[in-house]
């Protein structure tokens, strides 16, 4: 069962909806048998048991068959997931790497519904009996746990996550069954979404109904005395504001590279640092580009050096 992107409830609908904190890692579904084994699969269905060695225990812990939901991630020093770490554990085949890494960078399994208990299936009942099943299973240790859910509270719960850090909420209606397969209204995942004014330094052509327009805009921060390339921007305008800023960046064009390292981008083509847009993303890289960007607007109230 898959999440919706949108917003809160309303106010006055809040008591009819839980808040779980959206976790940045791994969707994964935990079939466990019964005979104290654990197998993982990945959204696609994929067995990834082995990428995660530290969480086969989970099989003889409860020592019961049953299909759980969660996420896998990978902690930061604040207890947050961190989806760049939890990216040095995913698609791993060797077992010594594995073994090497899972020391490093140890996985944690957020576990969030039952859909699966002994011989019932749990997808007909409510979200509030499934969650009291899941509760009742006690299933907290070092490499696993099962979070609480706050049902209303809506806001509080919104501006906790924002102040913490975290990436958002996912809001789920109390009366919901659980609809496997199924991008569902019953469930609203609500992220932080972050802006920051930044320069264009470069562009990607785009190929087929783009051809001529720019696929993906390369941009960047000013700091002094130079621009430091933050990431590609590939989403976010119609048409029209392709077609205006192909005509802005053809103007500007340059032969040389403008930003403080050349980034590696095949086809790339380099413009006069003078061009200014908004651009919305969710969280940065540890190396500090952003993640998941998409243009907002252009700035033309101002200028590259407004900002450095």
């Amino acid at each position: 069962m898959l999440a919706t992107p949108g917003s809160l409830p309303p106010t006055g609908m809040e008591d009819r909806w839980a808040f779980e904190v959206k976790q940045d890692g791994q969707r994964v579904m935990v079939y466990l048998p019964g005979d104290g084994s654990t197998i993982l699969r990945s959204r696609s269905g994929a067995d990834i048991t082995t990428a995660y060695p530290e969480l086969t225990g989970l099989g003889s812990v409860l020592g019961r068959p049953a299909v759980l939901d969660g996420e896998i991630v990978a902690l930061d020093r604040e207890g947050r997931s961190d989806f760049e770490r939890l990216q040095s554990r995913m698609g791993l085949t060797s077992a010594a790497k594995v073994a090497h890494m899972a020391k490093l960078v140890p996985a944690h399994l957020v576990l969030f519904d039952a859909v699966h208990l002994d011989s019932r299936s749990l997808t007909g009942l409510p979200y509030t009996e499934r969650r009291t099943l899941l509760e009742d299973l006690g299933l907290d240790g070092e490499h696993w746990s099962t979070p609480a859910a706050v049902v209303g509270h809506g806001e509080q719960a919104l501006e906790m996550t924002r102040t913490a850090g975290l990436e958002g909420l996912v809001a789920k209606r109390l009366t919901s069954v659980y609809e496997p397969g199924v991008r569902s209204r019953s469930w609203i995942k609500i992220r932080h979404v972050r802006t920051v004014d930044v320069v264009v330094g470069g562009w990607v052509p785009g190929r087929g109904r783009l051809t001529g327009l720019p696929g993906a805009l390369l941009v960047g921060e000013t700091h002094e005395g130079g621009l430091r390339y933050v990431g590609s921007v590939g989403t976010g305008w119609s048409t029209t504001e392709r077609t205006t800023l192909a005509e802005l960046l053809r103007v500007a064009a340059i032969d040389d590279c403008p930003f403080d390292t050349m980034p590696h981008v095949a086809g790339a083509r380099w413009v006069l640092p003078r061009l200014v847009g908004e651009v919305r993303y969710t969280s940065r890289t540890r190396a500090g580009l952003l993640r998941q960007p998409s243009w907002h607007r252009l700035r033309p109230d101002l200028a590259p050096d407004d900002f450095v």
